[in-house]
């Protein structure tokens, strides 16, 4: 199931994010929807049932990478992709259910209770993320000046 959010407002910040080298860029935007992604990883480890061996709610993390099995179902769609939630092939059977279980969500209820939170905390933190790149930018060039110029 694929979930699309639309935010109005971030033109300014997107122009800026534009701005900065492409590299520079992809790694500002993966920082801040790292931390966006967290507050609905840990709703998702709180919600989910501790089963016999906890390995559910130990799984749940927020990162880039993808097992090889995840990958290949999985095609880029965007230049930076930040995935929440378990990492554990039980996961779907227990969020969904099946015919020897009942459902038992977790990611979902997450995402409902804390995807307002993740946009505040992308609004919050993207504009100061930018700036620090900037700054940096700013101060390698001037030391490149001051050595090209020395």
């Amino acid at each position: 199931m694929r979930v699309k959010v639309k935010v109005e407002g971030f033109r300014e910040l997107d122009k800026a994010l534009q701005q900065l080298k492409r590299a520079t860029a992809k790694g500002v935007a993966r920082r801040v929807l790292q931390k966006a992604g967290e507050p609905i990883a840990e709703a998702g480890r709180d919600n989910a049932p501790l089963g016999p061996t906890g390995n559910l709610k130990a799984s749940y993390g927020v990162g880039t990478k993808l097992t090889k099995r995840q990958a290949k179902l999985h095609r880029k769609q965007s230049p930076v992709e930040v995935f929440v939630g378990p990492n554990d092939p039980a996961a779907i059977q227990t969020e969904f259910g099946n015919q020897h279980q009942a459902a038992e969500p977790h990611l979902r209820p997450a995402w409902d209770a804390k995807k307002d939170r993740a946009l505040e905390i992308i609004g919050e933190e993207l504009a100061g993320e930018i700036e620090k790149a900037a700054a940096r930018a700013a101060r390698r060039a001037a030391r490149l000046a001051r050595k090209m110029g020395g």
